[in-house]
């Protein structure tokens, strides 16, 4: 359906709550390496609870790894620099939403990778300075399954 990439997070927790949402929206729950943890981290695991095994989580080296070995449709990266709403998309099957680290969001070189398709953010008030990442996944990922009619949900 979807494909949720996380660059380089660093904290457990986040990730097993991605891996959760994942589980729980048929959504592919890709990882670019380095990661700031194990993968056997207990807070990952205990975060992750029993969906870990049910979630479909891909390892890649690099965003240019992802793409050769996934194809997405389009890319769309959550920032804080992005001018669109991401309720402004019309997202399809395939598409991939991409979040960066939990210290400071996507760095510049991704921002400008000729691979994105377009930069959108989380509308938030002026005075906030960011939501947390399993937050920002759980907001984009349900808006785009609920443009596809929550395809596949009970």
């Amino acid at each position: 359906m979807f494909h949720v990439v996380l660059y380089r997070p660093q904290i457990p927790p986040n990730t097993g709550n991605a891996m959760r949402l994942c589980a729980n929206t048929g959504t592919t729950l890709h990882l670019i390496h380095p990661l700031g943890f194990s993968l056997d981290e207990a807070r990952l695991k205990r975060a992750g609870l029993d969906y870990r095994h049910w979630a479909d989580v891909r390892n890649h080296d690099s965003l240019d790894d992802f793409v050769a070995t996934t194809s997405p449709e389009r890319i769309w990266a959550f920032s804080q620099y992005g001018q669109r709403s991401y309720t402004e998309l019309k997202y399809r099957a395939g598409d991939a939403l991409l979040f960066g680290p939990e210290s400071g969001g996507l760095p510049e070189q991704v921002l400008t990778w000729e691979r994105i398709d377009d930069l959108v953010r989380i509308p938030m008030l002026a005075r906030s300075r960011s939501l947390n990442l399993a937050n920002a996944l759980a907001i984009g990922v349900y808006e785009a399954w609920r443009q596809l009619g929550f395809r596949g949900g009970v």
